[in-house]
């Protein structure tokens, strides 16, 4: 019970961080009867494919949580991700071992949202490089390289800052979540 109420206290903290200080482009909100259930909207940035869309999801929180991370599906039909199925992500419970429990909501959103722009930043940069198909896609649309030519490692190498990033900004969330604990 002792996680249950861990769980109920961070995720209450994290919706009013959220309040503050939302997530660019995503609206999310727990269900009023299950903090454990989060809903929310991304609205299409507009430099990116998905400009003016409105694409709704659900976050499903672990009793366990922040321990264990949660698990993340998109509803709306949106040509990155299979329907109401789990995303495999690296911030889901798809890959629990790249789970850091120091993530909060908004940063699960923020990497929701960056993991959806990232696919077509990889095959824009494709396209325009005019490659022979180094990119191939399996039945859960998850994407896959192919090896042997420069615009794939680029394209790898694009997906490595990325990800550098994505654990800069989770290590500075981190610092963050210390620092008002501490106050």
């Amino acid at each position: 019970m002792a996680k249950n109420s861990s769980a109920l206290c961070r995720l209450r903290q994290d919706y009013i961080r959220l309040k503050k200080d939302p997530v660019p482009f995503i609206s999310a909100e727990p269900l009023p009867n299950n903090i454990l259930e989060w809903h929310y909207i991304v609205r299409g940035p507009e430099s990116s494919p998905y400009h003016g869309g409105l694409y709704h999801g659900k976050l499903k929180f672990p009793a366990e949580f922040p321990f264990k991370p949660p698990s993340i599906y998109m509803i709306t039909p949106n040509g990155r991700f299979k329907t109401n199925t789990r995303l495999c992500l690296s911030i889901s419970d798809f890959h629990p071992d790249t789970w850091n429990p120091a993530w909060s909501v908004g940063t699960i959103l923020t990497g929701l949202l960056s993991f959806m722009e990232m696919r077509e930043m990889v095959v824009n940069r494709e396209k325009n490089s005019k490659s022979q198909q180094p990119l191939e896609y399996n039945n859960n649309h998850s994407l896959h390289l192919k090896y042997g030519n420069t615009s794939t490692v680029s394209s790898m190498l694009a997906t490595a800052v990325v990800a550098v990033g994505f654990a800069f900004f989770a290590l500075t969330v981190k610092y963050v979540i210390k620092s008002i604990n501490y106050e």
